[in-house]
């Protein structure tokens, strides 16, 4: 959404934003300590302040909106230092021509918005519209090409095929999309896909990770936040909706969240506006949503943790990416694609595979699926002396391991009371998932669904707290 402030006396409408009119510095003050505002045009004579010292206090407090001044006595040495103090983006002289005078002010609104699409701090140069517009421009055609769906490899007999086909009809239209799948198949890449491939390419593509922040953070990150609106906040920020207006939001890890965020989500998503924390007003805007989640979102809803109205909202058009073990024959190409990035990244041009790494690579069942294949080429990179590239002996053992059945202390098949039987087998789970992650935590915890407190109570339980070498697991 667009929206404008004037300081005094302008009263136009400026595209489908909304003007907030005051007639002096200090309601002017008070507005924007409620409001986020994108554009700032002042007078410069008003009621006992200047409109250049006024500018100066609110690049301070508010540095984010664009400044613009309107003054008639063009020989102002104030005014002139101003441009420079103030960070005044454009001064402009009386008498005006009220035609003239609106499009500048929507060139300073979407000049703001360019700014925050690109992360670009301050506006403090006069005269760098045109330039963001170019850098906007230049990064998003070579985002499209990018991003492509003919760029996301696979073989003609993949299960991929099916699912880039549902991603080009979905980009057809303006509908939610809710892509499925385990962590590291490339839900986010298709969701570009779909954004590049749609009429919505023009504008942003912006993701969240909405597991990564409590539910404070996260309103504020996704609808922007009033300087003080709680403890951290320190500026006033524009939410992630706002700067996906016109564009599309990528909501990753959705299933992440908790039922009270949910019931914001789903108003936002009802009433295409949101309201940044701490704000007076609402603000509309015009967004498509693309969530993933690698959760069984529709067992979430059964179980009372994922509510069914704001499912079925997100889900209007589900689509499933596989993991990478089920796309074996897609392996070795998207090896050799990794490889190539990589002998650029690491200027190493002659590395290459032996036969026996990609079958090595197409028996691993890649439980960390792309990005694990993408770590693990990586690493082989670096402590290879040579430019063949061989499987490291860690690769075979882990297929072992993976064939070898779950160790157990012969409880299930004996006479054993059923607490014991499952308190066996649950540490039998335990320690085969600490063996295919090498005893990382973080990754056992994820895969059995356990927080690492919980896990490490379960090691300590079982007394499980090293590995085989006698190390702690990390």
């Amino acid at each position: 959404m667009q929206s404008c402030f004037h300081c005094h006396f302008v009263r136009r409408s400026v595209g489908r934003g909304e003007e907030l009119c005051v007639g002096n510095a200090t309601d002017a003050e008070r507005l924007l300590e409620g409001e986020i505002v994108h554009a700032i045009l002042c007078d410069q004579r008003m009621p006992h302040e200047s409109g250049v010292s006024f500018l100066k206090r609110v690049r301070e407090l508010w540095p984010d909106p664009v400044r613009m001044i309107i003054s008639g006595y063009s020989e102002s040495e104030d005014i002139i230092a101003g441009l420079n103090e103030a960070g005044i983006y454009q001064y402009i002289t009386k008498p005006w021509q009220p035609d003239q005078l609106v499009e500048t002010v929507k060139e300073a609104v979407r000049l703001y918005r360019l700014q925050k699409e690109t992360e670009t701090a301050g506006v403090d140069v006069k005269a760098t519209s045109g330039h963001i517009k170019k850098v906007v421009s230049v990064k998003r055609g070579a985002a499209k090409q990018l991003y492509d769906f003919d760029r996301i490899v696979h073989s003609v007999e993949s299960p991929m095929h099916g699912v880039i086909e549902l991603g080009k009809r979905a980009a057809d239209y303006d509908i939610s999309v809710l892509i499925t799948g385990e962590s590291g198949t490339g839900k986010e890449l298709l969701a570009r896909a779909i954004h590049y491939g749609s009429a919505r390419a023009s504008k942003a593509f912006v993701v969240e990770n909405c597991g990564a922040l409590p539910d404070e953070l996260l309103e504020s990150e996704l609808f922007g936040c009033k300087k003080g609106a709680f403890t951290g906040a320190y500026q006033d920020r524009i939410g992630l909706f706002e700067v996906a207006d016109g564009g599309t939001i990528f909501l990753d890890e959705i299933g992440e969240t908790s039922p009270a965020f949910q019931v914001k989500l789903l108003r936002v998503l009802q009433e295409s506006e949101i309201r940044p924390l701490g704000a007076q007003r609402v603000r509309k805007v015009d967004v498509r949503v693309v969530a993933a989640t690698n959760r069984d979102l529709e067992a979430e809803v059964e179980a009372g943790r994922f509510r069914r109205d704001l499912y079925y909202r997100l889900a209007a058009f589900p689509v499933h990416m596989p993991a990478l073990r089920e796309r074996p024959m897609d392996i070795p190409l998207i090896a050799e694609g990794v490889l190539s990035a990589v002998k650029v990244s690491f200027n190493r041009p002659n590395l290459r595979f032996a036969r026996s790494a990609l079958d090595e690579f197409v028996k691993y069942h890649w439980p960390g699926n792309v990005r694990e294949l993408q770590n693990e080429i990586q690493r082989m990179a670096v402590l290879a002396d040579q430019d063949e590239l061989r499987a490291p002996p860690l690769l075979g053992r882990r297929n072992a391991k993976r064939s070898a059945p779950l160790p157990t202390h012969g409880k299930l098949n004996g006479s054993a009371s059923l607490k014991d039987k499952v308190e066996d087998l649950e540490k039998s789970v335990i320690v085969n998932c600490l063996e295919r992650y090498d005893g990382n935590i973080s990754r056992v915890a994820s895969e059995l669904g356990l927080s690492r407190v919980g896990l490490r109570n379960k090691l300590s339980r079982y007394d499980l707290r090293k590995n085989a070498k006698g190390d702690a697991f990390s």
